[in-house]
């Protein structure tokens, strides 16, 4: 191997601190720990397991971070599409009020022309110019629902020039935010875009029986930290059974597996994480956030002891991972870029909580 790849190598042995896995390829709940591959020993150049395990490491981080970035990008698109959809909503409320404001000042139009036929005098001017006793008592009563008319005419009036005033600050106020939701969503796509470019150069520079021992730390890690789980005696107290919504969302969820991951994609042909969630409760007729922070923030929040197939479970600190219980302590998810939708096993990361989202 020449001085640049032994650099890289050496240069992830010192860039990158322990990061879980974010994924596992295949069914991590079930398989072999794989054997360790012999340290090289023939050459002082070789590449040993603990670097490629600082690179396992740095690809986790990087993938991590696009995952983050994801989330974020996910979320400022949601919100941009509810503010296209108010500023929508106020341009025709701003569209009808014109038409009503129009109408309204037709009628006064005309309560005017009328008053100049007139000569310009009013009611109760001409009232008492009258003659006829009757036509004076019969008058009376007009004038009266006549000011009531014009009081009401008047106040609603000014009532849909306020309203109009309101739906276009309003509407000013949600293009400032859908602008800077624009921004935060451009940002973010660039970051994800960066980090996954970043974990696929450093994959690409290394040489296929590199890559073999990749993947086998890889499924190593997972397996690990999925026996620990096991091994907490976890499955003893979870027996939860999936409601009818729950059932079908598993049924959605796992029907998609074999399909990539693609960052942003909400199916039917590629998923995120959040993406794959989301669309499966969904066609349980339950729709949930979109991104995998928001269904932890929002959804209730069940014991690891008490979850039950189609409950969510949500992974690391920040919240940058979901994925669905199945049951037998497995679950169905996206793992990141270049994998696929795959079972693996629900300890196989760390475990932030778990939600349910037909509590």
């Amino acid at each position: 191997m020449g001085t640049g790849k032994r650099g890289l190598i050496a240069t992830a042995v010192t860039v990158i601190g322990a990061v879980a896995v974010l994924a596992a390829p295949g069914t991590a709940f079930a398989a072999p720990s794989p054997t360790p591959t012999p340290t090289p020993t023939a050459s002082p150049t070789a590449v040993t397991n603990k670097d490629i395990e600082a690179v396992r490491k740095q690809l986790d981080a990087l993938y991590h971070d696009a995952a983050v970035a994801t989330d974020a990008y996910n979320a400022a698109e949601e919100k941009a599409e509810r503010q296209s959809a108010q500023i929508v909503a106020l341009a025709q409320k701003i569209v009808k009020g014109q038409e009503k404001l129009k109408k309204l000042k037709a009628r006064a139009g005309a309560a005017a022309a009328a008053q100049y036929r007139t000569n310009g005098l009013p009611d109760g001017a001409q009232l008492v110019l009258s003659d006829d006793p009757q036509e004076f008592l019969d008058g009376t009563g007009r004038i009266l629902q006549g000011q009531r008319a014009t009081r009401s005419l008047i106040a609603e009036l000014t009532q849909t020039q306020q309203d109009l005033k309101q739906y276009a600050e309003d509407a000013s106020a949600q293009w400032t935010k859908l602008e800077a939701n624009r921004k935060a969503k451009a940002t973010a796509k660039k970051r994800v875009e960066q980090q996954i470019a970043a974990a696929e150069k450093l994959e690409s520079q290394l040489e296929e029986k590199e890559k073999k021992r990749l993947a086998e730390l890889e499924e190593q890690a997972a397996h690990q930290a999925q026996t620990a789980w096991l091994d907490s005696g976890v499955l003893d107290e979870i027996g939860g059974r999936a409601s009818a919504a729950g059932k079908t969302a598993v049924a959605y969820a796992t029907s998609q597996i074999g399909k990539p991951y693609e960052w942003g994609a909400e199916g039917p042909d590629s998923y995120d994480c959040s993406g794959l969630t989301s669309q499966a409760w969904a066609s349980a007729g339950k729709p949930i956030p979109r991104t995998s922070q928001e269904q932890w923030k929002q959804l209730e929040h069940v014991d690891v002891k008490d979850m039950r197939p189609g409950d969510l479970i949500i992974y690391f600190d920040d919240a940058s991972h979901v994925a669905m219980y199945l049951g037998d302590g497995a679950i169905v998810h996206a793992p990141r870029p270049g994998r696929t939708v795959t079972i693996a096993g629900a300890g196989s990361m760390p475990i932030l909580g778990v939600v349910r989202p037909d509590a």
